[in-house]
Formats: structure tokens, C-alpha cells, sequence
């Protein structure tokens, strides 16, 4: 008595179910299809790898979450036709234990029959085994008018597996081996109420692909509302985390040590589902943890929504495809939040200690539904008003949800206006980098949340990670706090190490010239005032230097000189230029008379020479005339 729907029909009624889910339109007749979908298995290793399964066409399917659980087979009722009570077999969940996977034989009864008496025995999902090779098909209600009751009330997750892979399964489960199996899904029901107390279930890793992506993406971006609604006391926030405990008979084997913490009490999953690289499901446990005492260290100083900065600053800073999903990252983003790290370390513990520790045991308990909601198996798990939310894991969404749980006429003005903006760099500089000398912030606000850039600043550029560091580069940066660097006043005197080409300590001191730049003695180094005569004393960035015994120091020769033997070659030094003086005044002076006397006698000469013959023209003409006569 079961009914086949083929692919093409599967895909036809896809957008149809969706609607019935989100809309809980229990009146609906017409069939809803959830095409294959992968279960993937984590141990054991013969096992390992990822299979197709088809998802049942009934209850709540499971979308937007995932299920991490322990498959179980049956040592009777294996067709799950008839109650589990009947044979005294309960799955009901403790705190701490892995949810169960029932695996089930088909055949003899609806698929929704079997669902339903497993849901009763405590289950999680129900895994139905084909009995027979053929290509998966879509498990369906019963299409006869008169159908039970119960369809309406079945909730857990169910999947048809193929014969072959059932028949594995069996044979591990006999075997006594521990089969890990994670699935998949989404859907959405808010809850109102009149005060909204809303949980979030979530997980540190950040390596189990699009699930994990778009739940920090949810994370990013719901911060503001969350954290306005917060503040004004609209709302009361818990974040949660799910872990398990490992069956005692596995204490001691290879998964339960690499994947637990205080001696296997409390389990997480290996991020890469490879036990043998990268990160270990106990990193996940300790991480989980760390982030619920970010959040109780921040709700006893009266700001739990610092929760919500951390997480968001752990994710961008402390990656682990980048090796950094370390505690010294971690404290990293602590300290640049100004939250207690010790107080934080304290609410840690010992991890390595083999006793419980208080508050993965809340935890733990916490997973457990109460009321009207359910155990969260499911990650992430939004629980607002007690009733867990189906749908999709975005902002507009699930502000919508909590907005509904808000007696009517008393919704704050957040929930009737789009517009939610905050300024986290108001507060504590929204955790990025600060100069408070220069009062300048990396911090930037924006709609979808604050992000640490370095900023530029009169035209000077600021390089760096924005959270820690930034520093002024360029021809300018001297004028932004001088560019960084060192500087140092002492008795009105000032020492700078910004330079055009970086930071650089001044002659007379050393240093990285960014931090600090210490003064150099060189009276103790050797390298100045080094006479046997001479007196050396340091002086900050420089040194002074004297000569004792009546002695004059030269600093162009380093050497000490006598002050009496300074005065007499000063002296002799000053009759050298008197006597050189006088000595080129009568030099100058004789050759002036020479001149001047030649000057007058060929004027003279030249004016005789006029009036009357000159002794050698006299003699000429009397000799001719004495010729004539």
C-alpha cells in the first residue's frame, strides 16, 4: 500500500508542497514533492561518503537546518507496522545523546504509518530501506479519503533509501559499529506571543558549506534589529549550541576522542567530515562553549548584545580555511570589545578534565523540548516564544516572525517601519581600531552593520586590517599624527622619528621608531668624547663633553687642548696678520710713488719739448749749421 510518484511529477508539485508547508494549509489535498536530497555518512569508514535519498511527503520537512544523528535498526517490528510499545522499545532522547535515525524495513503498512509509530518511539528521522533495486521514488500520504488522524501530527523527518545502501546499513548496525548520518532541510512556523523571548541554536563551524554560510550571513545582517530591539528591552536573546555525549561502549575509540571534550560528555561533528585533516570535532565543542560565555560575561555587565558583535567578528577574522580558529584569535576579538577574557577563561574550564562542565550541561538539557516546542536537532534552530521557527534564515523574515509574537497594538515602532539602522561605532568603536590621540577611527556604519576599514584621512591614506592596526601612508602622512611614528617631548625639547621615507629614530637614539626610540649613551658606547683628557655626560638624543685640568675641548678633533697655549697661539696669530698687513701697505705704497713719479716725469718731458730743444736736438742743430758756413 504505497504510492510512486515519478521524478517529472516530484518536480511538478515542488512549488505546491512548499506552500503547504509555509502556510500550514492542512486542508490541502493535493501532494507535495521533495525531490532527492544527500545523506551523508561520517563513520564508519566503510561507510563513509554521500548517498541519495528521497524525502517523505509528509509531517514537517526539515528544511534549512542540520540533523546530526545515530542510526538504530530494530530488533523487532522491523516494518514499524505496529507500535514500538508493543515490544518495549523506546528512542526517547536524554540530554546530551545523539538523536536517532530509525532504520526500517518496507512493506505491509503506509510509509506515514511507519513515520508515525516511530515518532512515537522518540525518533528523529525515519530511514526506510527499499525492498527492492529500483530508482529512488518520493514516500507519499495515502491518497484514500478516509486517512487517519495522525497524518496531520506527524513532524520528524523521513527519507526512502535504496535496497543496497539499507542492506549496508543493517550490516554495520549487527556489526556494533556507531553509523553517523547528517541530513538536510528547511521550513518555518512563528509562534506570537505577547512578550517575544526568542533562542538561537547555532554552531561555530564554519566549514559545513551553504548551510554554514547563510547562517553567518544571517548572523551579519540581523545584528542591527536584534541588538536595537535588545537594548530598548523589546526582546530577551539566549544563544544556544548543541552538542552530544558519546556512548560509553565508544569512550575510548578514535571518533569520540577527536570529537569530544571532558572525556566524551560533550561531541560535535568533524567539520570536514575527515577525522584524519584540518579541525577536529572537539575545536568546534571548545569554540561553541567560548561563545556561550562571551555571551553570559556580556549579559552579567548588562550588554548581551555584545554576543552579537563577537560572533560576526570571530567569523570574518577567525576562519578556518585560514588556520585561524584558534582562542588566540579568539581573544583577539575579545579584547578589542573590551569584554573580561579572564572571566571568560574561568567560564571555559578545564576541557581535558573528566567531570561535568556546568554549562555544556545546560546545554545539553536545553536541547530537550519542553511544552510545545521540540528537542532542537536541528541546525541553526530559531525558537521564538517557545516554538520553533520554520523558513528561511534571513533578516526581513524572521524580524517578521518576531514582530508577530508581540501582543497586538504592541509592537515597537521597529516592526512597522523598514528602516533599522544603527551606529555601532558609537559604542566601544564598534571593536576596530582607534586612535585616540588623533581621534581617528576605522569604524564605518553602515545599514547592513559597522566594518573595520582603515579610513583616509586630509588625503592621507591609512593601510592596515582595520581591527588592530592602521597606519598613514604617503608623502603626507607626517601630518596625521605624525605619520604614526614615534615623538617625544623633554624640557621643551622635541624628538620626531616621522621621516618622508617612514619612521626613523633621529641620530642619537634607536629604536623600531614606531613604538618607542630609546636615547643612545655615547659616553658608555664608546663613540664620542673619547680623549684621555676628556669629561663625557649624557644627554638626552645627544651628549656633552669637557676637559678638566684648565683644559679647552675641540669636538672637530676630540682632544683637549691648554687654554694658555689657545691664548698665545691666538696672539702670535694676530701679529701674523698685523705684520702681513703692514708689509702690503708699504709694498703697495712704494709702488704707487713708482708709478706716479714715472707718470709726472714723461708729462714733464712732453711739455719741455714744446718750448725748448732738449740737450740731444741742440747738438744736432749746431752741427748743421756749422756744415753750412
Amino acid at each position: 500500500m504505497e504510492l510512486r510518484f515519478t521524478p517529472p511529477a516530484m518536480r511538478r508539485l515542488l512549488l505546491l508542497a512548499w506552500a503547504v508547508v509555509m502556510c500550514g494549509l492542512c486542508f490541502c489535498e493535493g501532494r507535495f514533492v521533495v525531490e532527492k536530497n544527500s545523506l551523508k555518512v561520517t563513520a564508519p569508514d566503510t561507510l563513509k561518503g554521500t548517498y541519495e535519498c528521497a524525502i517523505g511527503n509528509f509531517g514537517v520537512p526539515q528544511y534549512g537546518g542540520t540533523m546530526v544523528g545515530v542510526v538504530a535498526y530494530p530488533k523487532a517490528n522491523r516494518k514499524a507496522c505496529k507500535s514500538f510499545d508493543d515490544f518495549d522499545i523506546s528512542y526517547k532522547a536524554k540530554p546530551g545523546s545523539f538523536p536517532t535515525f530509525l532504520l526500517v524495513d518496507r512493506g505491509d503498512c503506509f510509509f506515514t504509518k511507519k513515520a508515525w509509530n516511530a515518532q512515537n518511539a522518540g525518533v528523529a528521522a525515519i530511514l526506510v530501506a527499499d525492498d527492492k533495486d529500483e530508482p529512488l521514488i518520493t514516500m507519499d500520504t495515502p491518497e484514500e479519503s478516509g486517512r487517519e488522524d495522525y497524518l496531520e501530527n506527524i513532524t520528524i523527518a523521513s527519507a526512502l533509501i535504496t535496497k543496497s545502501f539499507g542492506d549496508r546499513l543493517r550490516k554495520a548496525v549487527k556489526k556494533g559499529d556507531m553509523v553517523n548520518v547528517n541530513l538536510d532541510w528547511r521550513e518555518s512556523l512563528p509562534h506570537p506571543d505577547e512578550r517575544v523571548e526568542y533562542e538561537f541554536w547555532t554552531n561555530s563551524n564554519d566549514e559545513c558549506g551553504p548551510k554554514c554560510d547563510s547562517q553567518i550571513d544571517f548572523v551579519k545582517t540581523f545584528k542591527g534589529p536584534a541588538q536595537i530591539l535588545e537594548k530598548k528591552g523589546y526582546t530577551q536573546f539566549t544563544p544556544h549550541y548543541i552538542t552530544w555525549y558519546c556512548p560509553e561502549s565508544f569512550t575510548l575509540s578514535k571518533q569520540c576522542k577527536s570529537q569530544c571534550i571532558n572525556h566524551g560528555r560533550y561531541c560535535a561533528p568533524d567539520p570536514e567530515q575527515d577525522f584524519s585533516k584540518g579541525y577536529d570535532g572537539k575545536d568546534v565543542v571548545v569554540q561553541n562553549l567560548r561563545q556561550v560565555c562571551v555571551y553570559q560575561v556580556a549579559k552579567d555587565s548588562q550588554k548581551p548584545w555584545l554576543w552579537w558583535d563577537y560572533v560576526t567578528d570571530f567569523a570574518i577574522r577567525c576562519p578556518m580555511k585560514e588556520n585561524k580558529y584558534t582562542k588566540e584569535c579568539a581573544d583577539g576579538v575579545i579584547k578589542s570589545l573590551g569584554l573580561d577574557h579572564k572571566a571568560i577563561d574561568k567560564c571555559i574550564g578545564d576541557p581535558d578534565a573528566d567531570k561535568e562542565n556546568p554549562v555544556l550541561k545546560a546545554e545539553q538539557d536545553a536541547q530537550i523540548g519542553k511544552g510545545a516546542r521540540g528537542d532542537v536537532t536541528i541546525l541553526p534552530t530559531l525558537v521564538i516564544n517557545n516554538r520553533q521557527y520554520r523558513g528561511k534564515l534571513d533578516k526581513g523574515a524572521v524580524l517578521k516572525a518576531l514582530c508577530a509574537g508581540f501582543k497586538e497594538t504592541t509592537e515597537p515602532a521597529v516592526c512597522l517601519s523598514e528602516d533599522i539602522q544603527t551606529n555601532e561605532c558609537l559604542e566601544n568603536n564598534g571593536g576596530c581600531w582607534h586612535d585616540k590621540a588623533a581621534n581617528i577611527s576605522a569604524c564605518k556604519d553602515t545599514f547592513r552593520g559597522r566594518v573595520c576599514e582603515c579610513p583616509v584621512v586630509k588625503g592621507v591614506k591609512f593601510v592596515g586590517d582595520g581591527y588592530t592596526h592602521c597606519e598613514a601612508s604617503g608623502s603626507g602622512r607626517c601630518e596625521i599624527d605624525n605619520g604614526g611614528c614615534w615623538k617625544e617631548t623633554r624640557n621643551g625639547l622635541t624628538h620626531s622619528a616621522s621621516t618622508d621615507g617612514g619612521c626613523k629614530c633621529p641620530d642619537g637614539f634607536k629604536g623600531d621608531g614606531v613604538h618607542k626610540c630609546e636615547d643612545v649613551d655615547e659616553c658608555k658606547e664608546n663613540t664620542a668624547c673619547q680623549c684621555k683628557e676628556c669629561k663625557c655626560k649624557n644627554t638626552w638624543g645627544s651628549y656633552e663633553c669637557g676637559c678638566g685640568g684648565g683644559l679647552l675641548y675641540m669636538k672637530e678633533h676630540d682632544t683637549c687642548i691648554s687654554k694658555n697655549a689657545a691664548a698665545q697661539i691666538g696672539w702670535n696669530f694676530l701679529w701674523v696678520i698685523f705684520f702681513g698687513l703692514a708689509a702690503a701697505g708699504i709694498a703697495g705704497y712704494a709702488v704707487y710713488k713708482y708709478r706716479i713719479r714715472s707718470y709726472m716725469d714723461s708729462e714733464i718731458r712732453a711739455i719741455m719739448a714744446q718750448y725748448m730743444p732738449l740737450d740731444n736736438q741742440g747738438d744736432i742743430s749746431s752741427h748743421s749749421h756749422h756744415i753750412e758756413m
